[in-house]
Order: structure tokens, then C-alpha cells, then sequence
């Protein structure tokens, strides 16, 4: 196998369950690793752009996913299978071909106006990170939230990257009317294990102060301490929530490690490259919280954890956030003063 590319989350292109041809690339014979992709955007011609979700796994019904495909190249990124969809690879492929939907906002405007769209809160974004560092250039989730914020329509915003506190002037007039909050992922505190697991990622230090400074203009934060790696992360859920609640955070929750498909397999190799001596303790705590697996498939089973090391997580996430403050107002976002956008109807088919 090659050895890890240093900014990229993957070290290979794992083969794709729906083709039967793979294309194998040579490592270098002096180096052992495959030359570092650069980025390549791909446009999406889509005409949706709300999915609707009706798993019991999943919190919210309905979401927006400006790209599709990460460049912050998290390793254990449950979003990986669905490149293959695509016809590409979970691996590389993933963090270096986005596929981009250039007309994400207009597409989203032309969907709120329509007299059947029921308001009702909106996630950006359920499957890749909207803030991603393609975003800085492109714009397309700001373009989104604008839409949103012009409409006062209700809007979760899931990201770990700094990025967003670019829109706190949109966001900031959502907060006014209770109708948005972000959803912060701090995995670790250690920017050693956040260098080489979420290589293209705001570090830690990073993501406190994007709590702080949302909070201070007025926006809810809360912060998801997702994934727990259990025997590497878990004994970090107390200090994080401390930091985060110092920095106003409004709650907390925590997502244990899933790792559907091939992401296992590439999970599995970055714990060798990068944290052999814990390997086996990882991987044998993670298959104590979901009876005996590495991974639990079934519908409405895919975030559970069972067993007594899942019990006491969630008791200290329970107990501490009482402590801290945390977890106490209301997660409901208002719909209320929503209002229908105006369509221009000379630039409807522009």
C-alpha cells in the first residue's frame, strides 16, 4: 500500500464496488506514495436542489449539498461511498474531484418560491462540508445563505472549517428572527491527529475562535464532537466541551466513528501509518459499541452504540454539559416569519 500523502486524508484510490476494471497507480519507487492530486472541479448540471431524507438515522428532512466530494479529505468520512456513485473512488478521488453546483442558489430560490414548498428547517450541508476551501473562491454557499437570509427561512448550517464566520453579516440577521444555527465538528484538540486525519481542515484553535465569534454576534453554535475515535479522541469530550463552552457555545452532543463501505478499509491503514500501537485498542472499543462490528449498517442502527463504554460516553456528555451550562434552551428554529421569494420571471429560464 502507499505510504501517506502529506494534505490528503487518502493515501490511494480504493477500488469502486460497481466497476469491475480498476485503474492502479504506481507509487514512487523512492518516495513509496502516489504524487498529490490537485484539485479538479467537475459541474454538476443537477435541476434539484433540495434532498429530502426520510432515514430515522438522520435528524432533519431536508438539505442542501453545494458540492459534492471534500477537499478537507477527512478519512473517516461516512460521505465517501457516495463518490462511487459518481464512478469514482471513495479514496483520492473524493478530495480532489468536487463536483460543483454552480447554480446551487438560484436553483434553491426558484424551489423556496414555488406555493408547495412548506418552510421548515433546512441543513447545509447533510453530506460534504459547505465551507470546504473551494468555498473561499466560489461562493456558492454564501450565494445559498443569502437566498436563505433574504427569505428569513430556517437554516443548520454543519461545518468544521473557520471559513464561516465570512457570513456572519447573513447569518446574523437569520439569528435576529431564531431561525438558524451552526453546527461546529471539533474532533480533537490535538493538532497532530487533526493534521493527518482532517488534513485540510481548520485546526483546533481555529474552530474555538469560530465559536466565539459567531456566539458574540448573536448566533447559536452548537458544537458536535463528531467522530469520537474511541481508545484515540474519547478521553478528550470533556476538555473540548470546557473550551467550547468558554467560548459560548449553546450545546453539545457527541457522534461516535462510522465507517461504512470502503471507508473501514481506509480507516484501518491510516491508524497503521499514523497510530500503530493503538490500532488494535481502536478498533476492539469501537467494536464494543456496536455489538461485536466496526460498523453497524442497518437502518435505524447506523449511529447507535451499545455496551457499557457507550453508557458511561454518554453520561459524561450528560453530566458535564450540566456542569457547563450546555444542552439547556430549545433546538427548534422558527418558521414564522418566513417569506415566499419573488421570482423574476424574465430571468427564470436565464
Amino acid at each position: 500500500m502507499p505510504v501517506p500523502i502529506h494534505g490528503r486524508g487518502a493515501a490511494h484510490n480504493p477500488e469502486n464496488r460497481f466497476h469491475s476494471i480498476h485503474l492502479e497507480y504506481e507509487p514512487d519507487e523512492v518516495t513509496g506514495r502516489l504524487d498529490c492530486p490537485k484539485t479538479v472541479l467537475i459541474p454538476d448540471h443537477t435541476t434539484q436542489i433540495i434532498s429530502r431524507n426520510n432515514s430515522p438515522d438522520i435528524p432533519f428532512n431536508v438539505s442542501v449539498n453545494p458540492y459534492r466530494g471534500c477537499e478537507h479529505g477527512c478519512v473517516y468520512c461516512y460521505a465517501r461511498p457516495s463518490h462511487e456513485f459518481l464512478g469514482m473512488s471513495a479514496g483520492l478521488d473524493f478530495e480532489s474531484k468536487i463536483v460543483v453546483k454552480y447554480n446551487a442558489s438560484r436553483l434553491l430560490k426558484q424551489e423556496l418560491a414555488k406555493p408547495s414548498w412548506k418552510p421548515q428547517t433546512l441543513v447545509m450541508s447533510g453530506i460534504t462540508d459547505p465551507y470546504q476551501p473551494i468555498e473561499k473562491k466560489l461562493e456558492i454557499t454564501r450565494e445559498c445563505i443569502n437566498v436563505l437570509s433574504d427569505c428569513l427561512h430556517p437554516l443548520v448550517i454543519i461545518t468544521k472549517n473557520y471559513l464561516v464566520t465570512r457570513d456572519i453579516d447573513l447569518l446574523a440577521k437569520l439569528a435576529e428572527k431564531n431561525a438558524v444555527k451552526v453546527a461546529l465538528s471539533v474532533t480533537s484538540l490535538d493538532e497532530s491527529i487533526t493534521a493527518s486525519m482532517e488534513p485540510r481542515t481548520s485546526r483546533p484553535r481555529k474552530r474555538i475562535q469560530a465559536v466565539r465569534e459567531l456566539s458574540e454576534a448573536g448566533i447559536p453554535v452548537h458544537v458536535n464532537i463528531a467522530p469520537v475515535i474511541p481508545g484515540l479522541t474519547d478521553d478528550e469530550i470533556v476538555p473540548i466541551m470546557r473550551k467550547v463552552a468558554e467560548a459560548g457555545a449553546k450545546s453539545v452532543s457527541i457522534v461516535n466513528l462510522r465507517l461504512p463501505g470502503v471507508v473501514q478499509e481506509m480507516f484501518i491503514k491510516w491508524l497503521e501509518d499514523h497510530h500503530p500501537n493503538r490500532k488494535n485498542k481502536v478498533l476492539n472499543r469501537l467494536r464494543s459499541l456496536k455489538n461485536g462490528k466496526l460498523n453497524r449498517w442497518e437502518f435505524g442502527e447506523r449511529f447507535r452504540v451499545d455496551g457499557p463504554y457507550g453508557e458511561q460516553m454518554k453520561q459524561i456528555v450528560h453530566i458535564h454539559a450540566k456542569k457547563l451550562g450546555l444542552n439547556i434552551e430549545s433546538n427548534f428554529l422558527s418558521t414564522e416569519h418566513f417569506r415566499r421569494p419573488v421570482i423574476d420571471q424574465l430571468n427564470l429560464f436565464g
